[in-house]
């Protein structure tokens, strides 16, 4: 692991053996690995672990999904974190709902891990230091085989957003907006996690997931939703200029962004 201000930490390879660039980051959870990479706020991020053991319960099911056809133990369809830094990963997992062990699972979508790394270390400087490039060289491979890449510069929303609208339709009672009709939220979705459409799902809500530069003055809508989602928030122009235009109506609906969504607010 190498980053950009020259600082240098030797792992062991798990996952897919090849070489990778991005920026470096870290997160503090003690469980939720399946999750934490499939979050497309990770996207273009070399994601560091600081709980000490990774790995010792596997990966669930791929394949589940739940009644409104999401996966069930995922935050997306895939992996949207470029790489995996962790203290000790566990060859061994066991687990009621295993089917893949997690470096199987980085193999699947070609997604390199290393550990032996002193994870709280690494945090620290990155805490210190401020955000970070950084990338992983294989053993035997040269470090200019791995262009450093700034996902910054990227559009990564664009990348990880759906590309037509969907309706989700909740199957609990339904929560009546002024019409009469049970209430629609609509979404812009820079990176939506699964568990945010849940919840909505459980207020008895619809919601109408849009692409991020999709142009919804169109719409009917009780209130807007701006997503979570990865990357540079001036990337996102078109949808800076959808929510201006909204704002600045007299009759604007309610409008909550968080994370990245509140950025473009």
């Amino acid at each position: 692991l190498i980053l950009a201000d020259g600082t240098r930490w030797e792992g062991v390879a798990f996952g897919a053996k090849v070489g990778v660039a991005g920026e470096v980051v870290f997160n503090t959870a003690m469980v939720g690995y399946p999750e934490s990479l499939t979050d497309p706020s990770y996207r273009g991020q070399l994601l560091c672990l600081t709980y000490p053991m990774i790995g010792n319960y596997g990966v669930p099911d791929l394949d589940s999904r739940d009644d409104i056809g999401l996966p069930t133990f995922f935050e997306s369809e895939k992996i949207h974190a470029t790489a995996l830094i962790v203290a000790e990963y566990s060859h061994d997992a066991c687990h009621w709902n295993l089917t893949h062990t997690l470096s199987d699972w980085l193999k699947q979508h070609n997604v390199p891990g290393i550990y032996g790394i002193d994870t709280r270390a690494l945090t620290k400087h990155i805490r210190e230091q401020g955000a970070m490039l950084g990338k992983i060289v294989p053993a035997g491979a040269a470090e200019s085989s791995v262009p450093q890449v700034n996902p910054n510069d990227l559009n990564l929303v664009a990348e990880v957003s759906l590309k037509e609208p969907r309706l989700f339709v909740s199957h609990a009672p339904p929560r009546q907006g002024k019409d009469g009709k049970r209430m629609r939220i609509l979404a812009i979705d820079c990176g939506i996690k699964a568990n945010i459409i849940r919840y909505f799902m459980s207020k008895g809500v619809e919601l109408l997931l849009v692409p991020w530069d999709y142009d919804f003055s169109g719409e009917a809508f009780d209130g807007l939703f701006i997503s979570n989602g990865p990357g540079d928030p001036t990337q996102c122009q078109k949808t800076i200029g959808h929510l201006r235009a909204l704002i600045e109506r007299a009759d604007a609906p309610p409008v909550f962004g968080i994370c990245l969504g509140n950025q473009l607010l």
